[in-house]
């Protein structure tokens, strides 16, 4: 059907859209009502595109486009044979919006759920009619025409395509765009999917012509479209993990509806989203874009209300090994995940044990239960034991702008590290970066895989890199350290049930600012999730943790974290002694201990315990980790370094011996693990870490 004789036939439904920017409002699920609530069809449309002509090629689009399909079928009852995927030259402008009409515009009903998908390149371009204002748009595969006036783009604008989600007639249409428009300074080197902006660029006419025939129509409802960036100067990334690259946002946002019960606000999950981003070291915020007001808290079918973290996806000829989807783990766990991990099967009694894994896809042999039921496709898994190896590195990625003299020193530099590594950016997955400063180019220093600098971590004009290098030992320390902490987070597949608010201390009540629940352990229509897109805490602020232990059993709780300095803290609980300290009485650490049903503040709320955030303006992460079993190791080693005078005594203080602390910490939790079975014949090299025995919350937050 032509473009025309479509807008034609469904003049009287279609609408200007009047939305250009991304705001946060008080919007409720209608994410997880359009994707789950039941329905007479389910259609995607999903558009993937790595390699561009004559523009440098990307490299995660086409992951993006797997991670979208494998959720849609196999957490949101999609039919694969409803999923249109559009990828590489296929994904042209005249195809793209052909398919849109053909297979969504012509087939959704009023009661039908409708999802799209973008993942590639974005830019801005002027338009004829106001040439003073620059539009954004999608780059297709074919983003120039063939003509001889190179000057002339193909793109489809964002306009476009916001008004034709707005032309279907159902209004439960769900958007992902994971591509942005700004470009500014290029940073290290770094892949964002974004094209810089042409000033003599024009769009083509049959562009143009389609976006003023939608103008002159009407339409009712708005869709919700969710972006993976809502600062219009920020960059859409992608990233090289395990084996595999992937859109930051796509990977955050499919991971986050694998794993939890989705009975949250859409800002909720965005904060979610960039809590998880910003572990992978990024400052991108996901966005939304929408101005529906509307409150809408659904959750998803029985069949399906438990999140997972990925599902079988195929049963070999044996009957007894299945592959596996793990798009559900999170993914700075992921790229660790170790063979005899285990998983179960919601109620069934069968259980999986991990032999392979290559990037997101697994071989697991299933375990033999007498009286299991037999395996399907497509059912979900849930994490059981996690495995992970013992000797694990900080990565360093050495910028491919150094000279190849400084990538040989540099190299041999970190060599002499304990538990660092180094690759060349971009050819492995890293943790963080080491280069120049842009600024000062005689300078190097350690860098986010954002290319942010990171604090105390540079070295002096004209310095050798070996110098340099070994200056940043005790940063190195401090980093890997936080690598570690932050593979035992299991919030979404923890069995023991915890839940912590942090909260600032007014002179009325104290304020939320965030809530972390193990989501598998609290009813859905009693779950209170709270929290804000980025979290602000101003500085002078004073902080403490609500912790609610609601098992049936006494936990044990440390908390662990980066300051916004990136030095690490811990919470400090001190013996009282009965006696006044002598030189020869100090003061020791005792256990945190919270019995079952009890709420703990953290500190104890008196004035010689506040907790108050000081400067400078920046981000602090704090990993809150609770056990069923003592942390005898932990508080060990923590006593080791810790101060011993009674007026530096503060309950939030400097972790100087870090890494030694969370080696012992995770030893603690494989001791804590009732996991003991002749598959756990790997102990010496790995740690196994039982879903029931630990829980692990995360927890990030800006100050400023």
């Amino acid at each position: 059907m032509k473009r025309r004789t479509f807008l034609e036939r469904i003049g009287s439904i279609l609408a200007v859209l009047g939305i250009t920017e991304a705001e946060w409002l008080s919007l409720g699920n209608r994410y997880y009502e359009a994707l789950a609530q039941p329905s007479p069809r389910k259609l995607a449309l999903l558009i993937g595109i790595n390699q561009y002509p004559k523009i440098p090629a990307l490299s995660g689009c086409l992951t993006d486009v797997e991670l979208q399909r494998e959720l849609l079928i196999h957490r949101f009852g999609f039919q694969g044979s409803d999923i249109l995927t559009l990828t590489e030259e296929e994904a042209s402008r005249e195809f793209i919006e052909t398919a849109f009409l053909d297979r969504l515009s012509n087939q959704a009903k009023p009661d039908d759920v409708v999802f799209f998908h973008f993942s590639g390149y974005g830019s801005r371009v002027k338009l004829e009619t106001s040439p003073e204002i620059m539009e954004n748009a999608l780059v297709p595969a074919n983003a120039s025409l063939k003509s001889q006036d190179e000057k002339i783009v193909n793109y489809i604008l964002e306009e476009t395509l916001l008004l034709l989600l707005r032309s279907l007639p159902t209004n439960r249409v769900t958007a992902v765009l994971d591509t942005s428009y700004y470009a500014p300074t290029p940073i290290l080197g770094l892949k964002s999917r974004v094209l810089p902006e042409s000033l003599e660029a024009k769009l083509a006419a049959e562009e143009l012509d389609f976006l003023q025939q939608l103008k002159t129509q009407k339409l009712p409802s708005t869709p919700i479209v969710l972006a993976a960036t809502s600062n219009p100067k920020q960059s859409a990334r992608e990233e090289l993990f395990s084996g595999f690259s992937a859109g930051l946002f796509t990977y955050a946002l499919t991971q986050y509806l694998w794993e939890f019960t989705p009975n949250t606000k859409i800002q909720v999950a965005l904060s979610y989203m960039e809590n998880s981003l910003s572990k992978l070291g990024s400052k991108q915020q996901p966005g939304l874009l929408s101005s529906q007001k509307n409150q809408h808290l659904t959750s998803l079918p029985p069949d399906s209300i438990i999140g997972a973290e990925g599902a079988v996806t195929a049963i070999e000829e044996d009957g007894k090994t299945v592959q596996l989807w793990l798009a559900g783990l999170p993914p700075q766990v992921l790229l660790y995940y170790g063979v005899n991990s285990r998983f179960t099967l919601g109620t069934t009694r069968e259980e999986l044990v991990l032999r392979s894994r290559t990037g997101l896809t697994a071989k697991a042999q299933i375990s033999q239960i007498e009286g299991a039921n037999p395996l399907q496709i497509g059912q979900l898994i849930q994490e059981a034991v996690r495995v992970l190896p013992r000797n694990i590195h900080l990565i360093i990625a050495l910028d491919t702008g150094l000279e190849r003299i400084e990538r040989v020193d540099a190299t041999s530099a970190f060599a002499a590290f304990p538990h660092v590594s180094t690759v060349v950016a971009g050819e492995k997955s890293a943790d963080y970066l080491f280069a120049k400063l842009q600024q000062t180019p005689s300078r190097y220093g350690l860098f986010s895989l954002s290319g942010e600098l990171i604090s105390n971590a540079t070295g002096e004009a004209g310095e050798a890199v070996k110098s340099t290098v070994q200056k940043l030992a005790p940063k190195l320390s401090t980093l890997l350290a936080a690598k570690l902490w932050r593979l035992t987070e299991n919030q979404g597949s923890s069995r023991l049930a915890v839940k912590t608010t942090l909260e600032i201390i007014n002179n009325i009540s104290p304020r939320v600012i965030m809530q972390r629940e193990t989501v598998r352990t609290f009813k859905t229509e009693t779950s209170i999730q709270k929290s804000l897109p980025t979290p602000i805490v101003p500085i002078g602020s004073r902080m403490q943790y609500r912790v609610e232990n609601q098992s049936d059993r006494p936990v044990y709780l440390i908390l662990l974290g980066l300051n916004n300095n990136h030095t690490a803290i811990a919470f400090y609980s001190w013996e009282t002694p009965q006696e006044p300290n002598t030189a020869d009485t100090k003061p020791l650490l005792k256990e945190v201990v919270i019995s079952p049903g009890e709420t703990f503040i953290l500190p104890q709320t008196n004035t010689a315990s506040e907790w108050m955030i000081s400067g400078p303006a920046s981000e602090c992460e704090h990993q809150l980790i609770f056990s069923t079993a003592p942390f005898n190791g932990t508080l060990a080693a923590l006593n080791t370094t810790a101060k011993y005078s009674t007026a530096e005594q503060e309950p939030i203080g400097p972790l100087l011996n870090s890494l030694e602390v969370v080696q012992a910490l995770l030893q603690d939790l494989h001791n804590a693990s009732a996991f003991k079975t002749e598959m756990n014949v790997t102990a010496a090299d790995s740690h196994s870490l039982d879903v029931n025995n630990w829980a692990s919350l995360s927890f990030s937050f800006q100050v400023l």
